[in-house]
């Protein structure tokens, strides 16, 4: 019976899975189909590169895609092995597809500046959905989840505009046009900025310690009125050499101000550090064995 409800929820896991990379696809279609790349905006990646091929062949710009996909796919098969890449493979016939359906239908504007934020905030959100997904969009994105399985400590974003700036770089030289390139580079960064924002925003915290006179009620307070947990650290004074109580409290950013308030009330005078903390893993936050691009 157990094995049986562990099989469902499996299935509807992957079902989700799916829907949501659907989804991805068609946001990132409608960004590439119309808004970039009839405005001649290659916004990076290998998409980026697909447009710039386009204008000298007649295939379109989403087969383009999917032919210059093929080798580094294999790449992602022999890195990651079958499941990812049967993740990755459907995002990528999809976005195919949707791309050379969409193609008739653009541009929907020709200001280059609306059409280089909307297309790349419409790719930011597609990327940071397929991602969530478990899968990428193939590409530049298969070749940053191999670099992020070495370097995890460089973030998803700066690789991304790093190899995007290549291609932002080829798009001048094709299209013989700075003000283009220009607004290719304004794509790649708004694309940047949201897709850090949904991947990395909400995991900011604030990690806060403090020293206080009067720990107990304070430590009381946060517990009450805040509904979180805070640490006790045995701590010693260097110059006093007294026994003191170290309160370390992690907690999401916007809760920060009322953390203040609290010891404000209770102890003006306490010792407090304040910095920040990039992620939260563990019990109410985010799962440290969920598997990151």
């Amino acid at each position: 019976m157990n094995k049986a409800i562990g099989k469902t929820k499996k299935a509807a896991k992957r079902i989700k899975s799916y829907v949501v990379l659907t989804a991805a696809a068609l946001i990132y279609a409608v960004a590439i189909s119309l808004f970039l790349d009839p405005n001649d905006i290659a916004p990076g990646g290998v998409t980026g590169i697909a447009i710039l091929m386009n204008r000298f062949t007649a295939i379109p710009t989403g087969t383009v895609n999917l032919l210059i996909n093929i080798p580094i796919v294999l790449l992602g098969l022999w890195k990651f092995g079958w499941r990812f890449i049967c993740s990755t493979l459907y995002a990528l016939t999809m976005i195919t597809i949707f791309i050379n359906a969409l193609a008739d239908y653009g541009p929907v504007t020709q200001d280059l500046l609306i059409a280089a934020v909307i297309g790349g905030g419409l790719i930011g959100i597609a990327l940071a959905m397929v991602f969530r997904a478990g899968a990428t969009t193939g590409g530049i994105d298969i070749i940053v989840k191999v670099l992020r399985t070495k370097w995890r400590h460089i973030k998803t974003n700066i690789l991304f505009l790093a190899f995007d700036s290549m291609v932002i770089i080829a798009s001048w030289i094709v299209f013989q046009d700075l003000t283009v390139a220009f607004y290719a580079g304004v794509a790649v960064v708004v694309d940047s900025i949201v897709m850090d924002k949904i991947l990395y925003g909400s995991d900011e915290a604030k990690l806060t310690y403090i020293i206080s006179a009067n720990p107990e009620q304070m430590k009381q307070r946060i517990l009450d009125e805040l509904d979180i947990t805070a640490t006790i650290i045995p701590a010693r004074g260097a110059y006093t050499n007294e026994p003191r109580e170290l309160l370390m409290i992690v907690t999401r950013k916007q809760m920060y101000p009322k953390i203040e308030e609290i010891v404000k009330d209770e102890d003006a005078s306490a010792f407090m550090i304040v910095s920040s903390a990039n992620e939260i893993f563990g019990e109410g936050y985010k799962d440290i064995t969920r598997d990151k691009l």
